[in-house]
């Protein structure tokens, strides 16, 4: 089976649904509704018309499924930090979180937790290396690198409300 083959149909009134057919032979459809949710459906092999999944997902947990299906971090010429014990993770600052509108360097990140904040995307903009100085806004996304448990202790200082 070569390249996979995607259909797509109008749904009037809810949005498009892209079906495709794997090389097993399985059947899986996404509708993308008009308002940015999509529902994933698996369908049975021996009843292709049988749903034996089907998963509602907001907008951010299906742009998360399709960073972890295709990876834009992965890249031979990148550092593979998994080997070394280091996880790069992207956290988002929310609107009410208690650093919306402070100072990073008032995070104390890298000294509290032993993680780096090595980006910030904020709208359609990357900054990289942000300094002590640099600004957090709501909505912010922000790339911290260092050991798992290090990555989870930032996580739980960017939540604070």
């Amino acid at each position: 089976m070569g390249t996979p083959r995607l259909s797509s149909t109008p749904l009037p009134g809810i949005g498009v649904r892209y079906d495709m057919t794997t090389r097993e032979r399985r059947r899986l459809s996404v509708v993308a509704h008009r308002d940015g949710d999509r529902t994933f459906s698996a369908y049975r092999t021996d009843d292709p018309d049988a749903c034996s999944l089907s998963v509602h997902l907001t907008p951010k947990e299906a742009a998360a499924l399709v960073d972890a299906l295709l990876p834009t971090h992965h890249s031979p010429n990148l550092l593979s930090t998994t080997e070394l014990g280091l996880v790069a993770e992207r956290l988002e600052l929310a609107g009410t979180s208690y650093w919306n509108g402070r100072l990073l360097g008032e995070t104390k990140m890298r000294t509290e937790t032993g993680a780096s904040i090595v980006a910030v995307l904020r709208r359609a903009e990357a900054i990289p290396s942000p300094p002590p100085d640099f600004r957090l806004a709501g909505g912010d996304t922000l790339i911290v690198i260092g050991t798992r448990e290090g990555v989870e202790t930032a996580a739980a200082i960017l939540g604070r409300e």
